[in-house]
Parts: C-alpha cells; sequence; structure tokens
C-alpha cells in the first residue's frame, strides 16, 4: 500500500483513539464521583471506552510502522476489525445519572455579586419573586424586622426559631439551623437549604429532628460547604402539603415574607437559584421534588429522601412549569427501603417521558446506602443530600 494510503488510514484512527480516550477518562471521573456519593458505580462504559482506545493505538502503531518500512508486508494482520468496534459509545450504567445541560451562572457568581454589592442584607431582594409576593415581601419588612430566639444547639449549630408573617398577614413558625461555622467570618455569607416539611402546621426537624446530624456530617467530612438551613412550617388548611405544592407551586412555605425575612436577618446568599436549594425527608421529600421541579427560580437544585411518590402529579407539575434551566433532582434511598426505591424509579421515567422541563429534568439517584439501623441509613442519606446539594450549586449544569 502506497505510504500516503496509510498516513491517510493513520489519521482518523488516532482520533478515533483520542475520542475514546477522553471518554474513558471522563467515565472513570463519574464513577469515582459515584462511589464518593455512595451511589452504584459501573466501570464498563469506562473499560469499553479504554480498551478501544487501546485498540486504536495499536493500529495506529502497524500503520505507522507499515509507513517507515514503505508499507511492505505489513498490513497482514490489520484489517475491518480495527477500532471500529470499539467505537460505540456505552450507556453509563453507574447508579449516578447525571445528564450533562448547558451551564448556568454558579456559586461563585453569586458570591461574586454579594461581594461586590452592600454589606447590608435588607439589600438583597428575591431575583425571581413575581411582582404581588415582592409587594407582600416588602409590607412585611416594613413591619419589622422578625425577632428569632435560640431553642438549642443541635449538631455544634445554633437553632434558632421565629414567626415570620405571612401574605395573609397570620404568622407562621419558622426555624433557622445555623453551621457551627457560621460565627467564624463575620462577613462570610452562607447558602440556604430550605427543609421542606410534609406535616401542616410543623417543621421538618420536629419530626426529625436528627437531621442536622447528616448535614453536618458533611459538612465535618469536607463533603459539603456550610449550610444555613431554614426549615417553615408546613402549610396549614390541607392534610397534605405536598400535593398542593405539587397542584400550586405558589403555595410554597417558603414564600417572598419568608426569604426577605431570612434575607435580612441572616448571613446568606441573596435568594435564588444560585445559593438556594430544597430538601425533604421522608414525608417532606414529595415537597421537595415538586419545588426542585417547579420552582427554578427559587432553587438551584433539590433533594428528596426516602420519600413515596406520585409520580403523574410530579411529571404533570414539571410538565406546567415556566421554561427555564433544567431542573436538577437526587431521589435517595436506602438500600433494603424497596418500596422507596420503587416510587423513585417511577418519578424518574415518568420524568423522562414527560414534556417540558419534567424531560429534561437532570435526575441522580443514591440506591446503595445500608446500615444496621434505619436512623443511621437515613443519617448517610442526609449527608449523601447535602453534598449533591453543595456541588450541584457550586457546578450548576452538572
Amino acid at each position: 500500500m502506497p505510504r500516503s494510503s496509510l498516513l491517510l488510514l493513520l489519521l482518523p484512527i488516532l482520533l478515533l483513539g483520542f475520542w475514546l480516550a477522553r471518554g474513558a477518562l471522563n467515565r472513570w471521573r463519574d464513577q469515582r464521583a459515584a462511589v464518593t456519593y455512595e451511589m452504584s458505580a459501573d466501570l464498563r462504559p469506562a473499560m469499553l471506552r479504554a480498551g478501544g482506545a487501546v485498540l486504536c493505538g495499536m493500529c495506529a502503531t502497524a500503520l505507522a510502522v507499515a509507513a517507515v518500512l514503505g508499507g511492505r508486508g505489513v498490513l497482514g494482520g490489520v484489517g475491518a476489525g480495527g477500532p471500529g468496534s470499539a467505537g460505540a459509545k456505552a450507556p453509563g450504567a453507574g447508579g449516578v445519572q447525571r445528564p450533562e445541560a448547558p451551564p448556568t451562572p454558579g456559586l461563585a457568581n453569586a458570591v461574586a455579586a454579594v461581594a461586590s454589592g452592600s454589606a447590608a442584607p435588607s439589600a438583597h431582594p428575591s431575583a425571581s419573586a413575581s411582582a404581588s409576593a415582592a409587594a407582600s415581601g416588602s409590607a412585611s419588612a416594613a413591619a419589622g424586622p422578625v425577632r428569632f430566639e435560640t431553642v438549642s444547639h443541635p449538631a455544634e449549630g445554633e437553632l434558632v426559631q421565629g414567626a415570620v408573617p405571612t401574605a395573609g398577614g397570620k404568622s407562621r413558625t419558622v426555624r433557622v439551623w445555623l453551621p457551627a461555622h457560621y460565627g467564624d467570618d463575620p462577613s462570610a455569607r452562607f447558602p440556604v437549604l430550605v427543609l421542606q416539611a410534609g406535616t401542616p402546621g410543623r417543621t421538618a426537624d420536629s419530626e426529625i429532628p436528627d437531621v442536622f446530624d447528616g448535614i453536618a456530617s458533611a459538612i465535618k467530612l469536607g463533603r459539603s460547604q456550610p449550610f444555613v438551613v431554614v426549615a417553615p412550617e408546613g402549610p396549614k388548611g390541607t392534610g397534605r402539603p405536598c400535593d398542593l405544592v405539587a397542584a400550586a407551586p405558589q403555595a410554597l412555605a417558603d414564600d417572598a415574607a419568608l426569604r426577605t425575612a431570612i434575607a435580612a436577618t441572616f448571613r446568606t446568599l441573596p435568594p435564588g437559584p444560585q445559593g438556594w436549594a430544597a430538601l425533604g425527608v421522608d414525608a417532606g421529600a414529595p415537597c421537595a421534588a415538586a419545588a426542585g421541579l417547579t420552582r427554578g427560580d427559587l432553587y438551584g437544585a433539590a433533594a428528596a429522601v426516602s420519600g413515596r411518590y406520585d409520580a403523574a402529579a410530579l411529571a404533570q407539575a414539571g410538565a406546567d412549569a415556566p421554561s427555564g434551566a433544567a431542573p436538577q433532582l437526587l431521589l435517595a434511598a436506602a438500600k433494603g427501603d424497596a418500596d422507596g426505591l420503587a416510587s423513585a424509579r417511577q418519578v424518574r421515567n415518568a420524568l423522562h417521558a414527560g414534556k417540558g422541563q419534567a424531560a429534561r429534568a437532570l435526575v441522580s439517584t443514591s440506591d446503595i446506602v445500608e446500615d444496621y439501623a434505619p436512623d443511621r441509613e437515613r443519617l448517610r442519606l442526609v449527608r449523601i443530600a447535602a453534598q449533591y446539594l453543595a456541588e450541584t450549586l457550586a457546578h450548576p449544569g452538572g
């Protein structure tokens, strides 16, 4: 074969080998992240790409030797069985399913925006509230600051409680957990994790008091930056607050008045998807899933732990949501929680088969946590959720 023909064959094989090697490296990194999240991992896609890259390298070497020797009798063993068989993409089968999405402004941009602005917390209104919600928030702020008093010191932090007025003038209980690192730097501002409640008239931490231990554990282990955790009581007037949130996303307990009160009282990042996320555990999990799917203007990500969901209602809520950045959602359940895992899979499948924002949702799953007691499993699941939310806020779009 002429030397020029050999060189023409060599170039596409080198390009294919480079592409496969790069794909193998990216897949390997994804599986390392899966292990960090304690999620199921599968190295087969990375191994397939690595094998294809090696095969391309062997073919390229043979062609190079043939070109150097003038193409005399070197290509006998190199034929159609070369790199083509390794070039097909292998679908990822790991427990972390994080499709790529267009990048959006990250947490660092939000911090920079705060640093360049006024130092007063009240100077950062919600960038995404509607006109009516903003008006009600301004009215509540004008009525005077909300007073928060210390309740206890769980998970080495400080838990405070206050009564925040609603748009209708009534007050509701809101609890705020400040991490141990909150007092380290008076100029530091913190992302916010809104703990969704699934029981009307109660805050989520009153039913799951060890939820702060899971968040503090993620912070201690360096898997998450410190969060300020806001736990508003569930909306009254309905026995199933999460169904209400799915049907009417504007009914979130985290309304404009609450966000104004939090921003005016605590050193938090401005309300919005660059610095606020939603978390729901057990009964509050469907609320967090609905909030993450429908209120992309408020939350950059959401995590739902050990929930039981109405998959059809969540898919419809996501389909009806205004267009915007792809929702990012973690569905986590313990390995032994068969009902929870089945419900999470139903939600994932319903979203992928849905329309609009539902079909665009980037759904991650955690399904391998196993421990000797349910409370230990819950702590680990909350720790995984805190890590997921911290990393997703820091790197939007996966």
